[in-house]
């Protein structure tokens, strides 16, 4: 009988010592294939350090572009600062594997957040100077409250937390014109990445419109379906307040897409030293058509 016992303990033990190993290993293979997949999406990511200064400054672009729609200032930044400059997963000038964009990771800002801070570690970049653009705006807001240590200051240009209206906010959009985007999009993309184009960059700069439309049109249309609604329904308005890094928001006197109200917003809500700058032009993308407008905020508030 005590035979017995001893084997059946010796038979459990083994078990539990298999078993173990076997969840060791299994954490092990999918840390490697995590890691493998950041590699991959970390080479893919097209990222570029442009300068040598001592204050690093990233810029992250928004919807349907890439790295590309910051040409006009980097080399001017550039001559002060180190400027770093990547492509998004979902952009056009990375999805050559669509299988590098995970829907289910970035159904919300929160993913893209996660994944600036990986890429910022795996930089070894602290206290950055971080400008993004559109939904980059609202993204590095979100990084900043999980990690703030790797934020100095953010400059969010055309960025809001909520592009819907309510009853007490102005988002600029009803729940309708919302819906009607999406179908859009989902119907007739390429249709849609026109009259879009038309619709947001200031009419006066063709060049500029013309640029912002092929880069739409370079984005996977089964990426950019998913991505809009994370974009347009998205709703981060409670993250404000728990920003503390100082922020300066650069807003676009006319922009169709985002109202002066909305700046005004963020700067009320956000617990961190904020202001806003409004630029005078039309059009959603300032760093196309007042470059050199962007130029003076950025040198102002970050210093040369």
């Amino acid at each position: 009988m005590a035979t017995q016992e001893r084997d059946l303990s010796g038979n459990m033990n083994a078990n539990i010592i298999i078993q173990k190993q076997e969840q060791d290993i299994s954490a092990t293979m999918n840390a490697n294939i995590i890691e493998k997949r950041e590699q991959d999406l970390s080479a893919a990511m097209n990222a570029k350090i442009i300068g040598s200064g001592s204050q690093a400054m990233v810029l992250a672009h928004g919807y349907g572009t890439d790295q590309s729609i910051w040409d006009k200032i980097t080399p001017v930044l550039a001559q002060t600062y180190k400027v770093i400059v990547f492509d998004w997963p979902f952009s056009g000038a990375v999805l050559k594997d669509p299988k590098l964009y995970d829907t289910a990771k970035y159904s919300s800002y929160d993913g893209f957040a996660d994944h600036l801070i990986a890429f910022l570690d795996k930089n070894d970049l602290k206290s950055t100077v971080f400008v993004g653009h559109s939904m980059s705006g609202m993204i590095g807001c979100i990084a900043s409250v999980k990690r703030p240590e790797l934020f100095k200051r953010l400059i969010p240009i055309g960025a809001s937390p909520r592009y819907i209206n309510t009853d007490d906010y102005e988002g600029g959009f009803k729940v309708s014109d919302i819906d009607q985007i999406i179908t859009n999009i989902e119907t007739n993309y390429f249709n849609w990445c026109s009259f879009f184009a038309s619709l947001i960059v200031d009419t006066k700069d063709p060049a500029s419109t013309e640029k912002f439309e092929k880069l739409l049109k370079k984005m996977n249309p089964e990426v950019a379906l998913p991505l809009a609604k994370t974009v347009f329904y998205s709703d981060h308005r409670e993250t404000l307040e728990k920003v503390t890094t100082p922020c300066t928001i650069v807003q676009a006197s006319n922009d169709v897409v985002i109202p002066n109200s909305v700046a005004y917003y963020m700067q009320e809500k956000i617990k961190g030293t904020t202001t806003v700058e409004m630029i005078e032009c039309d059009g959603h993308f300032p760093q196309l058509n007042a470059h050199l407008q962007v130029l003076d905020v950025i040198k102002k508030v970050v210093g040369v």
